[in-house]
This record gives structure tokens, C-alpha cells and sequence, in this order.
């Protein structure tokens, strides 16, 4: 496969539309297929986005997935893109496609409003963190995205090896100009022997956070540097939502018995009676 480049500010933020699109219309209880068949017509044609939106329709046709569409366009899309679908769409978890497309939504908006590395990382961290993701293909996912430079890579490593070993704010602090100016202070010839690859603010916030759940963290760069905010997943009615899947199943067994006794009478099979029927109004 090829690796995906980073692409210009127009394609991101037709990106950031379609995905917003995309989402607002499998809200409106549209077919996935319809939605992307159409799709291509309303994005900016002088960008590549209309034949990325083309092929994911042809893939969601003959695989019914989204996320093998993702990951065949890997030149275009970015692998962590591809792995946000392919989580979606992974029955053993809670992450929707909804809110997949709309971390989607949001990360494709920063990339075209002059991203850093930084908030990129945070940004995608707190992503697989809230929505409870698999770490290791996540981070895996981050190590070929083009916005990371060898030096990136080599902390997203180490970061790696070192989820649920070391505090999250220590990994940020650790690798901040802050540090440096705190140690210099004691030690004027001091020269750290890793890369730098966060900001004083980031540094000074990350060790007033020192242990405290993370997600303060990733909140106060929100609220003080302007990184992008993660959507937070909404907590359902469990009791109403266990309701509503045993209607559903009840429902369904209902249709097929009413079908296998039509079979055994030999008679015509009325497939109207099996439609959902629309629910009583208050005059009926």
C-alpha cells in the first residue's frame, strides 16, 4: 500500500464536510449506499475527495464495510482515518459510526487549519483513550501518519511501549521546553538528550496536571491552547436500550413464524405483512 502525504487545506476541509454530511444523513435514517452514491456530487470537484467517496461506495457495495474502502485508499486517507472506521465497525465495541465520523469530522477541520504535531498527537490520544480503542493499533495507525517526522516517531514508539506504565502528563513534560527552562534554571550548560517536541504551555500544564485523570489534561489544552475537543461518547438508558433489542428480536421472530406458517399453508406469502407498521396516532 501506499502511504498517504499530507494533503492540501482544500481537501481536509472538503473532507470535514463530507464526513459532517455523511453523518447528519445516517441520521436521518438514510441507506449508507444511497448517502455515498450521491455524495460525490455535492463535494468540490477540483478536489480528489468526489473519486475517494466514488470508490468507497463500489466498496461498500461489494463488502458492505467502510473501513477495507479506507484502508485500500491509503494514499488518500490517513491510516489513523482508516482505523477509526475499522473500529466502528468492529461489533465487540461501543464506538458508533456516528461518532467515528464525527472524531472524523473534527480531526479532517484541524488538519486545514494549520495543525501542529502536538495537538494531532493529543488529539488522536485522547480519541483512543475515551472511546476505549485498541491502544497498540491506534498508535500503529499514528506511526505512518506523514504529519509525524522521525523524531515523532520515535516518542509515538517509546509512548507505545509505555501505555498504562506511565503517567500520560509525564510523557508530555518530559519532552516540553518547559523542563528545559526548569533545568536550566539549576544547571545553565544543561542540554536535553531527546528531542523537544512540546511547547513551554504544554510542559507547564502537563505537570500542574501530574496525578490527575488524563482527560483533565487533554480538557485544560482544549481550553487553553485551542486543541481540538474530542466528542464525548453520550451515555444511554441502558434499561431502554436492552427494551428496545428485545422488541426488536421479538418483532423479527414474530415476521419469520408468520412466514414459515404461510410456507406450510402452500399459499401466496403476503411480504406486506411482514413491513414495519406505522405506530397508532392519538385519534386511531
Amino acid at each position: 500500500m501506499q502511504p498517504s502525504t499530507i494533503l492540501d487545506r482544500e481537501e481536509y476541509i472538503e473532507q470535514a464536510y463530507f464526513f459532517r454530511l455523511f453523518r447528519e444523513r445516517l441520521g436521518e435514517n438514510l441507506p449508507a449506499q444511497e448517502i455515498l452514491t450521491m455524495a460525490d456530487q455535492e463535494l468540490l470537484s477540483s478536489t480528489r475527495l468526489p473519486m475517494a467517496v466514488q470508490f468507497l461506495a463500489s466498496e461498500m457495495k461489494h463488502s458492505g464495510l467502510l473501513g477495507s474502502g479506507f484502508d485500500r485508499l491509503s494514499h488518500y486517507f490517513h491510516r489513523f482515518q482508516a482505523f477509526l472506521m475499522n473500529e466502528s465497525e468492529d461489533e465487540d465495541r461501543k464506538f458508533t459510526t456516528n461518532v467515528a465520523l464525527l472524531v472524523l469530522e473534527r480531526e479532517a477541520y484541524y488538519r486545514g487549519n494549520q495543525p501542529t504535531p502536538a495537538g494531532l498527537f493529543v488529539f488522536q490520544f485522547e480519541t483512543i483513550t475515551r472511546n476505549r480503542l485498541n491502544y497498540f493499533r491506534g498508535i500503529d495507525a499514528m506511526l505512518e501518519d506523514p504529519i509525524y517526522d522521525s523524531d515523532w516517531r520515535g516518542f509515538l514508539a517509546n509512548v507505545r511501549k509505555q501505555v498504562g506504565t506511565t503517567d500520560f502528563c509525564e510523557l508530555i513534560y518530559r519532552r516540553s521546553q518547559w523542563i528545559v527552562l526548569e533545568q536550566k534554571r539549576l544547571h545553565p550548560n544543561y542540554e536535553p538528550n531527546v528531542p523537544i517536541l512540546f511547547a513551554e504551555k504544554e510542559g507547564k500544564i502537563a505537570k500542574a496536571s501530574r496525578g490527575r485523570d488524563p482527560l483533565f489534561l487533554f480538557a485544560a489544552l482544549q481550553r487553553q491552547l485551542g486543541y481540538p475537543e474530542v466528542p464525548k461518547p453520550k451515555k444511554k438508558d441502558e434499561a431502554a436500550t436492552q427494551l428496545e433489542m428485545l422488541q426488536h428480536k421479538v418483532r423479527e421472530m414474530d415476521a419469520r413464524l408468520k412466514l414459515v406458517e404461510a410456507e406450510t399453508r402452500g399459499g401466496p406469502i403476503d411480504l406486506q405483512q411482514f413491513m414495519d407498521k406505522p405506530l397508532p396516532t392519538d385519534d386511531e
